[in-house]
């Protein structure tokens, strides 16, 4: 991977967390923990290439689902 691929990459699992943790009410450090601990980093991170051409609302909703199923529950 480039140097160009990897910073757009973070870049836009950045844009993803900031968005996560607006829809759900959490601060970006919130969410970062809460998308860690609930695997829905790992599934961004390896479903890049499928789910950076979607929405970033359609992406938080994935993220969102795998949470779920890995027993992250929302307040």
């Amino acid at each position: 991977m480039s140097k160009r691929e990897l910073n757009n990459r973070i870049e836009y699992m950045v844009l993803c967390i900031g968005d996560f943790a607006l829809q759900h009410a959490m601060t970006p450090s919130e969410a970062f923990a809460f998308l860690e601990r609930y695997r829905g980093l790992s599934f961004l991170d390896e479903c890049y290439d499928v789910e950076h051409t979607q929405s970033v609302q359609r992406v938080v909703d994935d993220m969102s689902e795998v949470c779920m199923r890995n027993g992250g529950v929302f307040a």
